[in-house]
């Protein structure tokens, strides 16, 4: 039967949150070795998060350390109503945001902005079709190649938010559209316009680059209706 779940599955899936509550009782009575494992599974990928919404390592690894105190002081209020994980990210990118938003009010005075360059104008302003679907492919994957790796990078950290941070828990932490929504408290519908935004913004900045560099690693740009694709040439290359 189409859509049905095996035995195995439902077997698996019980026992994954049978460990993670007993992980989580171990939490709770203040186990050292149980803070070790939550720091050495979740330090990386918490890292990883908000490095990209604050794309300052030094600011990044403050707040992951804030998001790690946040996470031990708040362990007792904790009632499972969403999994381990999703409580992390939602709090890594609660702080991270906090964060973002106290350096624009203290510091971004002291810098000049390009126009437009981390705008919400535009096609930008809000959230519109809770109906679109994930038609595209990221730039992430298109990024075998170690420069473009770094200026994907480079581009993702001039998108805007809430964009950037969608594309990043999709494309990057590879989590569901069910966890982005959990963990950032919207609907899907929202998750996937955001993540489609994101990428067609990404998508649209690495152009330039593409167009200048691409025939020597395999990469090419089509332009269909003004929507621009960026995709890996069909041409197989050889030793």
């Amino acid at each position: 039967m189409a859509g049905a779940v095996s035995l195995g599955d439902f077997a698996s899936a019980i026992g994954i949150r049978t460990q993670e509550s007993a992980i989580i009782q171990e939490l709770k009575a203040g186990s050292e070795e149980a803070y070790t494992w939550l720091v050495g599974e979740f330090h990386q990928p918490v890292y990883s998060v908000v490095y990209r919404i604050l794309t300052d390592p030094a600011d990044a690894a403050d707040t992951t350390q804030e998001v790690f105190l946040k996470v031990f002081r708040g362990m007792k209020h904790f009632h499972g109503e969403s999994s381990l994980k999703t409580w992390i990210y939602r709090i890594a990118i609660h702080e991270a945001s906090n964060r973002r938003r106290w350096w624009f009010r203290h510091k971004a005075k002291e810098t000049s902005m390009e126009p437009g360059e981390n705008s919400l104008e535009g096609p930008f302003a809000q959230d519109t079709n809770p109906a679109l679907v994930d038609h595209h492919k990221s730039p992430f994957e298109m990024v075998a190649d170690h420069e473009v790796h770094a200026r994907v990078e480079e581009e993702l950290r001039q998108v805007a938010e809430p964009y950037r941070t969608a594309v990043v828990l999709r494309d990057i932490e590879e989590l569901s559209y069910e966890e982005i929504a959990e963990i950032t408290q919207v609907t899907l519908g929202t998750v996937k316009s955001r993540i489609t935004r994101g990428r067609d913004a990404l998508r649209k900045r690495l152009t330039g680059y593409v167009r200048e560099v691409g025939s020597e690693i395999g990469l090419s740009v089509e332009q269909d209706d003004e929507d621009f694709q960026i995709q890996r040439s069909r041409v197989e290359v050889t030793s």
